[in-house]
């Protein structure tokens, strides 16, 4: 499984287009972080599917997460704002920036 993490707008936006997305490959992990990235991915992802919440209008500067999922040849993207953010997908997030800054 491939995980490519995009964060966008917020104050820092400029500086965000500029930076490269993040990349984590699940080859790269031992079993038991693999499978516990696997876990964080489906709770999100049902969380992602279960929410309808639309953006607030009064953050316009908050920050947007797009989180791309491949694995067996097909890809889904979840997407949240700091507006409307599950729990699930914050913790699938607060995941990825840990491992991701240790690459």
């Amino acid at each position: 499984m491939k995980i490519t993490l995009l964060t966008d707008g917020g104050l820092a936006s400029t500086v965000l287009a500029e930076l490269p997305p993040q990349v984590l490959d699940t080859d790269t992990l031992s079993e038991g972080t693999a499978a516990e990235l696997h876990r964080l991915v489906a709770a999100a992802a049902r969380s992602v599917a279960e929410g309808t919440e639309e953006p607030s209008s009064l953050a316009r500067d908050a920050m947007s997460y797009s989180i791309t999922v491949e694995e067996g040849g097909h890809a889904s993207v979840l997407v949240q704002s700091d507006t409307t953010m599950s729990a699930e997908f914050a913790a699938l997030l607060r995941w990825l920036k840990q491992h991701t800054a240790r690459q």
